[in-house]
């Protein structure tokens, strides 16, 4: 009798624990897709923080004001084309755009002390930012809104937008698709030869300079997808709007274990859905301060992140 009661207890312990996560989910459904969108946004803009850094050692502080630029170059595009010609020609002109950055401020200082590039990379930032500022005389630009994936649907009672659907599986296909480029190609196989040991790539013959253009090229072509998912969401477009995003991107590839590009797609998501849960709570003013008191957390107990490898220096 006592064994039954006991698992009565248990069972009905169960079911009120289900019922209040049933509840939970119900109530902040919304955040949550919300937060599975923007989580895959900031995947997609982590990926060429982790890859550059996994190449160079460099974090590339500019790469949060390319996306901006992504968005604004899709809004003038727009002005004088059809999208579907404007899209693609985005595309184009941001991994124009990165090229451009990589062989103008960072291959003339390969050889220099890395502070020095690092200084060159907040250099570039703030001239991204200005020559945007100058451009838009600083008035908000509304970013043009896409057919298919601007289009309002219901789930579960939760209405949201397309693009909430379709950037997880764009997500999937498109970090698998680059899994496989550098798993299974040469230029892959030059790319992880590098990260590994730059100087002896060197010595072996790799083309550095190639390799190193090949990253920033990858880097900024998924940051203008995400910035054609993001912006479809948060269609106003400021010179500093992609500063946040950018920081939250880095904390997430951080957070991941930064050189893994799985890891900086988990980071992402996760603090997409974090963020978001914790507006949904109600506390909206705390939700960028989560994001960086998360990046205390993991550089004081995780230093190399959750996928990231731990490595010695030699003497």
């Amino acid at each position: 009798m006592k064994m039954v009661l006991t698992a009565f207890i248990g069972n009905a312990s169960f079911c009120s624990i289900f019922q209040s996560l049933a509840a939970f989910f119900k109530t902040n459904l919304p955040y949550i897709l919300a937060g599975i969108s923007v989580g895959g946004q900031y995947a997609l803009i982590a990926i060429g923080y982790t890859m550059v850094y996994g190449i160079l050692r460099l974090v590339n502080f500019a790469h949060g004001d390319v996306f901006m630029t992504a968005g604004l170059i899709c809004f003038y595009l727009s002005l004088v084309t059809p999208l579907y010609v404007s899209l693609p020609l985005t595309a184009a002109f941001t991994v124009l755009l990165g090229f451009t950055i990589e062989k103008v401020a960072y291959k003339p200082l390969r050889d220099a002390p890395r502070t020095s590039a690092m200084i060159s990379a907040l250099g570039m930032s703030y001239l991204i930012q200005n020559l945007a500022l100058y451009i838009t005389g600083g008035l908000s630009k509304q970013y043009p809104q896409i057919p298919f994936i601007s289009r309002s649907v219901t789930i579960a009672g939760a209405t949201t937008k397309m693009v909430t659907i379709i950037t997880p599986p764009l997500v999937i296909i498109l970090v698998a698709a680059l899994v496989a480029l550098i798993k299974y190609t040469k230029i892959g196989m030059a790319m992880r030869s590098v990260a590994d040991d730059f100087d002896t790539s060197r010595l072996m013959g790799i083309k550095i300079d190639k390799v190193i253009s090949m990253t920033f090229i990858i880097g900024t072509f998924l940051a203008s997808i995400g910035s054609m998912l993001y912006f479809t969401n948060y269609t106003a477009i400021v010179p500093t709007s992609g500063a946040m995003p950018g920081l939250k991107a880095f904390v997430a590839a951080v957070f991941g274990g930064i050189g893994s590009i799985p890891g900086a797609v988990i980071g992402a998501f996760i603090i997409g859905i974090c963020e978001n849960i914790i507006k949904g709570l109600g506390w909206t003013t705390f939700s960028d301060a989560f994001t960086f008191a998360l990046l205390i957390m993991v550089l004081i107990f995780m230093p190399s992140g959750l996928f990231g490898e731990k490595k010695t220096d030699k003497v």
